[in-house]
C-alpha cells in the first residue's frame, strides 16, 4: 500500500512500495515523485484533495490527533493512498510542558582560537574546569532544572517500578576454570554489583569469593579486573570507585579468602597477566596525576601520557615493582602484556590509538638470567624482541607451540584471518584460515589440545565453528540461535568449554560444550529467566535500507507482534558507528518495558564506522568519511517513517559515547526529523577532545584539529560548533530542535563532562535564550548530571534503573504517551 504521512506543515514520508521507500521532509520533494502531489502545496487543507481523489473518512486511530482519510484516485484499480496527520507540530511538545527558564551561563566572548587561519569562539571554555565554583554553580542549576522537568513526567515512577520488577532476576556470567577451581560472577537480581563465586567443581556448593557490595554503602565501588593465577591459588582484583577508569589492584589468597597486603595504585587501561610460577603479574599504569595530592580520581581532566609496563611480586610494596617497558619518546603509547599459555613467553602489545592495529614484541622468559627476580633493583627493562614494529595491522596471539605462533590478524585481510609464523624464521608467514569473502572472523580460541573455536559475524549475527588448529579445516559447526556470543571460556587443554549467549528476546544462556565427543555436545548449563517476560509477545526482524550514497545499512527492529504499520508507534532508534565496535543483538529489560507498556518499537542501526563488516566498514565511517555515519543514521530514521513504523514527532534517537556524538550531530543536521534525542556521555567538542584524559587515542577515528585538513573535517560536524537556529535555515519557520536530554556523570574520565556541559550551554543560549521565550524553540533542552558515576562501566544496578526511568520517562512525557498493562 502506498502510504503518505502528512504533517500539518510537512510531508513526513512517502512509501511507494514496501521495497522502495522514499523519505522526504517537505512537499517540495514530494512533488517530484507523484505528479498528483504537485497539487498539494504547503498550507492547503486536506479538503483540496477531494478534487483529485476519492476521500473517505475513517475512524480515529490511536496516537493520531486528526482523523485519518482513505484516498484513491480510482478505488477499483489503484492501491489506496492513506493519509495521517498529527495536530502536534513536527518535533514540537510545547503544549506538554511550560516554557522553561534556563539558568544563565556567562559567555566569555574573548576566548577565540585560531585554527589554521579560522577564528573559532569558545565562550564556555570556563566549563572545562570541573573544580571551579562557577562550574559547580552551573551544574547545580542545571540539575535543579532537570529535576523540575522530571517531576512532571507522569510515567517516570511506573517505569521505575516496572524496570525494577523485571531487573529482579538472577543473572550469571560465563564460568572460567583456573587450576582445579571454577569461578563465575552472579547477581541475585537487584544487587548493586555482581558477586564473584568459587567452587571446587561444578557440582560443589559455590562460595562467595569476593563481594564488591561490601566495599561501599552505595554500591559505587565496582570490580573491574578479576585475574586468577594459573594454579587457582591467588586472585588479583581491580577496584574502581564511582565509575572512574582509575583502578586500584589488590590481591587475595583464594584458599582461605585472606586479603594480602599488596596495593597497586594509578592503574588504567591495563590487563593483569600472571606468570606461571604464581609469583606475580604484569600490569600497566600511569604516573600518579597531580602528584597524587588530594585528587578525587576520576574528576580530573589531565591528559593521560607515559603509560608504563610493570611486574609486581606478591607480598612486596609497589615501589619495588620491576619496570618492564616504557617509551618516553612516544608518550601516547599504551602497553599490554600477556603470558602465553605454555608460560614460556610474554608478549607485548603496543597501541597508540583505537584503531585495530598494534606493534607486537615478545620475550622468552627462560632466557632472563635469574628470571624476573634478577631484575629487582636493576634499571634494565625486559629484553623484548620486535616481531612486528609498525602499526599496519592487528596481531592477537591465538596459540603457540614452542616457537610456532598462530595469530588472528587483519594484515591484508579487512575481515580478518589466521596466520602462523615461527619465531626462528620471522620472515615467513603462512595463512592458516584465509579471510572469508563475506563474514568477519571475530575471534579464535585454541581448545581441546589441537582444535580451534572460531567465531564469525555474518550480517551482524554470530556463527560458531570448531576447526583444526594445524590446518584451519572446519570440523563441526556449533548450533546457536540468531543473537550474540557474550563470552567464551576454555583453555588449550580443556575439552569442556563454556559459551555465553544472548539475543533481543533471550535474557541469557550459558552452554556447556563437550568437545571430547565425536560430535560436539551443546547443552544448556544455565539459563536466565525474567519473571513476567513473554518472548512470544514480541518479534524481531532484520531489514536493510539504503543510505544517502546507496550503501545498504542493516537495521534490527523489535516490536510487539502484529503491530499495524500506520505510522503511529513511538520508536527508539539506537546507534554507535565508530571504533570498529559492532552492535549485536542483546537483551534489555528497560527496552522490553518500553515495548510492552508504552507501545515502543525498538531499533538498532548497524551504521558504518562499526566493525559489523570488518575494517572496510569501520574505515568507511571514520576520519574524512565520518559524515557517512550521520547519513546512515538519518537514512535509518527516514526508513522507519516511510515504512510506517512511526512519524517524526514519535521518533527518539539514542546513543552513548561516540553514539552521543552521533545523536548530537544528527539533531544539528536534521532537527526536523526527530521528536526526542538522548545523547549519553558524548564527544561533543571535536576541536579539543584530544586535550583531555585519553582523548588523544581517538584521533585514529576522528582526526585532530591540529592538522589543517583534519580540522576542516571536524568543524563541519562537531556538535558544539554546529548548533544553528533551524527556523532560519529550514523553509518552515516552525521547525525546532527535538526535546533533548544530554547525559553525563561527574566521574566520567573517559569522555569528560565538559563536552556535554559546553554543548548544553551552547544549545540553551542559541536556541532558547538568545531569541527569548517568544522564539520557536519550545521543546526542552536539559541535561541529566549523575553523581558518583562514570562513563558507564561498573554502574550499580539502582543507578542503571534510575537513569532508565528518568530518560524514558522524559521521552514518554514529550511524546504524550500513556501506560498500558
Amino acid at each position: 500500500m502506498a502510504t503518505l504521512l502528512l504533517h500539518s506543515r510537512h510531508v513526513l514520508s512517502l512509501s511507494l512500495s514496501p521495497s522502495r521507500p522514499v523519505s522526504m521532509s517537505s512537499t517540495r520533494q514530494a512533488r517530484n515523485v507523484i505528479p498528483h502531489l504537485r497539487l498539494l502545496k504547503p498550507g492547503r487543507s486536506f479538503q483540496h484533495l477531494s478534487r483529485f481523489f476519492h476521500v473517505q473518512l475513517l475512524p480515529r486511530r490511536p496516537g493520531l490527533q486528526f482523523s485519518s482519510f482513505h484516498c484513491s484516485s480510482n478505488p477499483k484499480t489503484r492501491p489506496p493512498l492513506t493519509i495521517f496527520s498529527s495536530a502536534v507540530a513536527m518535533g514540537s511538545v510545547s503544549e506538554l510542558l511550560p516554557l522553561l527558564q534556563y539558568p544563565l551561563a556567562r559567555r566569555d566572548e574573548s576566548v577565540v582560537d585560531d585554527y589554521h587561519g579560522v577564528l573559532v569562539p569558545d565562550p564556555y571554555r570556563w566549563l572545562e574546569d570541573p573544580d571551579s565554583d562557577e562550574t559547580k554553580v552551573f551544574v547545580e542549576a542545571q540539575a535543579a532544572l532537570t529535576d523540575s522537568v522530571l517531576a512532571d513526567c507522569g510515567e517516570r515512577e511506573r517505569l521505575r517500578r516496572q524496570i525494577t520488577a523485571l531487573f529482579d532476576h538472577p543473572r550469571y556470567e560465563t564460568p572460567f576454570k583456573r587450576g582445579d577451581r571454577y569461578f563465575y560472577f552472579h547477581n541475585t537480581g537487584l544487587q548493586a554489583q555482581s558477586v564473584l563465586y568459587v567452587q571446587s567443581d561444578l557440582d560443589a556448593e559455590p562460595e562467595v569469593l569476593l563481594d564488591p557490595n561490601a566495599l561501599s554503602e552505595d554500591g559505587t565501588v565496582s570490580l573491574s579486573i578479576a585475574a586468577v593465577s594459573r594454579d587457582g591459588n591467588y586472585l588479583a582484583y581491580g577496584l574502581s570507585a564511582s565509575g572512574s577508569d582509575w583502578v586500584t589492584i589488590k590481591v587475595m589468597r583464594i584458599e582461605d579468602k585472606k586479603p594480602e597486603t599488596d596495593t597497586i595504585s594509578w592503574v588504567k587501561f591495563s590487563t593483569v597477566s600472571w606468570t606461571h610460577d604464581g609469583k606475580g603479574f604484569f600490569y600497566g599504569r600511569y604516573p600518579a596525576p597531580k602528584e597524587g595530592c588530594g585528587v578525587d580520581a576520576g574528576t580530573e581532566t589531565d591528559i593521560n601520557l607515559n603509560h608504563q609496563l610493570y611486574y609486581h611480586f606478591l607480598g612486596t610494596d609497589q615501589s619495588q615493582d620491576v619496570l618492564c617497558w616504557k617509551d618516553p619518546e612516544h608518550p601516547k603509547y599504551i602497553f599490554e602484556a600477556y603470558v602465553t599459555e605454555d608460560g614460556k613467553y610474554v608478549t607485548l602489545d603496543i597501541t597508540e590509538g583505537c584503531d585495530p592495529v598494534n606493534k607486537l614484541y615478545y620475550c622468552d622468559l627462560s632466557t632472563i638470567s635469574g628470571g624476573l627476580d634478577g631484575l629487582k633493583g636493576s634499571k634494565n627493562m625486559l629484553p623484548f624482541i620486535k616481531l612486528v614494529d609498525n602499526f599496519e595491522a592487528r596481531y592477537a596471539v591465538v596459540a603457540n607451540d614452542n616457537t610456532e605462533f598462530t595469530f588472528l590478524t587483519n594484515k591484508e585481510a579487512p575481515k580478518y584471518k589466521l596466520v602462523r609464523v615461527d619465531l626462528s624464521k620471522p620472515e615467513i608467514w603462512t595463512d592458516i584460515l584465509p579471510e572469508d569473502q563475506k563474514d568477519v572472523l571475530e575471534s579464535s580460541y585454541a581448545v581441546n589440545e589441537d582444535q580451534l573455536l572460531v567465531c564469525y559475524l555474518s550480517d551482524v549475527k554470530y556463527i560458531l565453528q570448531i576447526r583444526d588448529l594445524k590446518t584451519g579445516k572446519i570440523l563441526h559447526p556449533l548450533p546457536i540461535d540468531i543473537g550474540s556470543v557474550t563470552g567464551i571460556s576454555g583453555k588449550r587443554k580443556d575439552s569442556q568449554i563454556f559459551i555465553g549467549f544472548t539475543s533481543f528476546l533471550t535474557p541469557g544462556i550459558i552452554y556447556k560444550c563437550n568437545l571430547s565427543a565425536e560430535a560436539p555436545e551443546m547443552k544448556i548449563f544455565r539459563e536466565v529467566f525474567v519473571p513476567g517476560f513473554k518472548r512470544e509477545d514480541f518479534k524481531v526482524e532484520q531489514v536493510f535500507t539504503s543510505s544517502k550514497d546507496g550503501t545498504k545499512i542493516p537495521l534490527f527492529i523489535v516490536s510487539k507482534k502484529d503491530i499495524a504499520l500506520d505510522g503511529s508507534h513511538p520508536t527508539l532508534l539506537y546507534g554507535y558507528g565508530g571504533f570498529n565496535i559492532s552492535l549485536t543483538p542483546a537483551f534489555s529489560v528497560s527496552r522490553i518495558v518500553l515495548a510492552r507498556n508504552l507501545g515502543f518499537v525498538f531499533c538498532v542501526a548497524n551504521i558504518r564506522g562499526g566493525g559489523e563488516y570488518g575494517e572496510e566498514w569501520h574505515k568507511a565511517g571514520s576520519l574524512s568519511k565520518k559524515q557517512n555515519c550521520f547519513d546512515d543514521f538519518i537514512a535509518a530514521s527516514e526508513f522507519l517513517i516511510s515504512a510506517g513504523y512511526t512519524n517524526s514527532s514519535r521518533l527518539c534517537i539514542e546513543g552513548g559515547s561516540n553514539g552521543g556524538l552521533l545523536v548530537a550531530a544528527c539533531i544539528n543536521q536534521r532537527p526536523d526529523l526527530f521528536g526526542c534525542a538522548l545523547a549519553h556521555v558524548g564527544v561533543m567538542d571535536m576541536l579539543r577532545f584530544h586535550k583531555f584524559t585519553i582523548g588523544h587515542a581517538w584521533t585514529s577515528d576522528y582526526g585532530c584539529s591540529d592538522n589543517k585538513d583534519e580540522f576542516e573535517w571536524l568543524i563541519k560536524y562537531s556538535p558544539l560548533h554546529n548548533v544553528r537556529t533551524p527556523w532560519e535555515t529550514f523553509s518552515d519557520a516552525a521547525v525546532q530542535y527535538p526535546a533533548t536530554m544530554l547525559l553525563t556523570a561527574d566521574h566520567d574520565d573517559r569522555v569528560v563532562p565538559l563536552h556535554s556541559l559546553k554543548l548544553l550551554a551552547t544549545m540553551q543560549y542559541t536556541l532558547c535564550k538568545s531569541v527569548g521565550n517568544s522564539g520557536p524553540q519550545k521543546n526542552p533542552i536539559i541535561a541529566r548530571l549523575d553523581r558518583k558515576a562514570g562513563h558507564g562501566a561498573g554502574r550499580p544496578t539502582q543507578k542503571m534503573i534510575d537513569e532508565a526511568a528518568d530518560r524514558y520517562g522524559f521521552v514518554a512525557k514529550m511524546m504524550g504517551l500513556s501506560w498500558s498493562d
